[in-house]
């Protein structure tokens, strides 16, 4: 039987492998002695029956398809495409050689930029002769409905958040010829867990697992279920975890490595240490070996609980282990140091990424720029922050927020100002709504009147149109704004009403 939540032994769970002490080499400061600081901080087409066949190449096995050409008319097609010129006709010109396993690589790279929904926009509610790359597949010779064109097109419509379009080409996929399978039921299930309403998408999803069950070719696979787990598991839903862990056991089915870090990652980000612990007991019990990203899971659950002694067991037992730590491996230990305001440590677990030969990423010297900024070393932050924009090297947006958070968490939103006025003319990296959302944020928690309605005008100038979503998510961790915000608020809503006025 697997033990129950409630039966886990948190220190028998941390021996994941034997292991002495610490070498020199790898050795940490003492965490012995620390204080912990808690800081706040659409008309369907006429179809005509057809016989659904996977026009996807069957892959053969130890090997992995050769797609090196087709990403590269892929790129080339992205690179052409501005959002002004008409994706179709760039197909239209490369008809005789675009097939399907382009139409999917595109559906990818569109999926990671937000012309994906300006383009299913037009598809769906418009039927518009541009931009119609599911359409244009449609239209083609060599077409044959498949449900891997529909299971990916309903997955990217679900990390869009565009629940509804998803549904309806789960409608439009049926209304075909095709009929759903286990992938396709994946993909929708997947798609209603990116909602809002995670009370109702949860109703949603378990009505979707039992209809599964009832059609022979649509049977729940080890995917359903890790999908599954880690949902109730970021709801903390206990009871329907262990539910869902006693009915896998119970079918031919056999939980694997992905199973067990879901549901680990999801109870640990959750502060839920416990439930985590007997998972990973579960996992031992399974006979499953964990992974680097097992280690990375219970390496971020402690340090984000300030639970360092264990912290510093799971990475001992790591480098004990056959896998290698890997960068986010740190960047997560220099994160949750800085935020115990556990300077030397934090240094310390840098230092060490570059005597073992990693490259630091750019995540890396945010997670640094957040702690000294934890640690009110802001001077230091900012001198990584400059050496960043003088080493020429791509710059990222969020390196950029981190610095103005810093800025705004020590108290000090004239600089913040400041920089951003320097962004906004030399640049890169460039303010995107990321950043003035985090700057509204920041000036209306302090009350800064006239940083914020310089803020609105930065915004109009940059044409961030601040909607009912910003301001919802800019104030939503406050309950209530403050009345200097309302009136910014509404003044710029009546704003953008008098421009909607003089356009029309």
């Amino acid at each position: 039987m697997s033990p129950n939540v409630s039966s886990s032994s948190s220190s028998s769970s941390l021996q994941l492998y034997s292991f002495s002490s610490l070498s020199p080499a790898f050795a940490l400061p003492s965490t012995r002695c620390y204080k912990s600081t808690r800081l706040h901080l659409p008309p369907r087409l006429t179809t005509t029956a057809v016989s659904c066949v996977s026009t996807r190449p069957k892959r053969k096995s130890g090997a992995k398809p050769d797609n090196s050409e087709a990403r590269e008319l892929v790129r080339g097609l992205m690179r052409n495409f501005d959002g002004e010129r008409p994706l179709i006709s760039m197909l239209n010109k490369n008809v005789k050689i675009v097939r399907t396993e382009h139409c999917f690589l595109l559906f990818e790279e569109l999926g990671k930029t937000d012309n994906w929904l300006q383009c299913l926009e037009t598809i769906i509610f418009t039927c518009m002769s541009d931009i119609q790359v599911f359409r244009w597949m449609q239209k083609q010779r060599w077409y044959i409905a498949d449900n891997g064109v529909y299971s990916k097109l309903i997955s990217v419509m679900g990390k869009k958040g565009q629940t509804r379009m998803a549904m309806w080409l789960f409608s439009e996929m049926r209304n075909s010829g095709c009929r759903p399978d286990t992938s396709v039921y994946n993909s929708l299930i997947s798609a209603h867990l990116h909602s809002r309403d995670k009370s109702k998408a949860l109703k949603k999803v378990l009505g979707y697992f039992d209809k599964m069950k009832g059609i022979e070719r649509c049977k729940p696979n080890i995917v359903t279920y890790n999908i599954l787990l880690r949902a109730f598991a970021q709801a903390q839903d206990v009871n329907q975890v262990n539910a869902l862990f006693k009915e896998l056991g119970e079918s031919i089915l056999s939980p694997d490595i992905f199973t067990f870090n879901g549901v680990m990652d999801a109870y640990g980000k959750n502060g839920m240490i416990k439930e985590m612990e007997s998972v990973l007991s579960r996992m031992k019990s399974n006979q499953c070996k964990p992974d680097i990203i097992t280690f990375n899971v219970l390496i971020d659950s402690y340090g984000r609980r300030q639970d360092f002694d264990k912290m510093e067991l799971v990475f001992k037992s790591l480098l004990r282990s056959k896998e290698k730590p890997t960068l986010p491996t740190f960047n997560s230990m220099i994160t949750n140091y800085g935020k115990a305001r556990l300077k030397e440590k934090a240094e310390h677990v840098f230092k060490k990424i570059t005597e073992l030969g990693y490259a630091p990423n750019f995540i890396t010297y945010e997670s640094l720029i957040m702690m000294y900024g934890f640690c009110d070393c802001v001077s230091r932050a900012r001198e990584i922050f400059d050496e960043k924009i003088e080493s020429k090297k791509e710059m990222k947006v969020s390196t950029l927020n981190a610095m103005l958070e810093v800025y705004c968490m020590n108290g000090l939103p004239m600089e913040a100002d400041l920089l951003l006025e320097r962004a906004r003319k030399k640049g890169p990296p460039f303010p995107d709504s990321s950043t003035y959302k985090l700057l509204y944020k920041a000036y209306t928690k302090a009350d800064k009147k006239e940083l914020l309605e310089k803020l609105l005008k930065y915004m109009d100038s940059d044409g961030i149109v601040p909607n009912k979503r910003f301001f919802l998510d800019a104030l939503g961790a406050f309950g209530s704004s403050s009345p200097a915000s309302q009136e910014s608020a509404g003044r710029a809503t009546d704003s953008r009403r008098l421009q909607r006025t003089a356009k029309t």
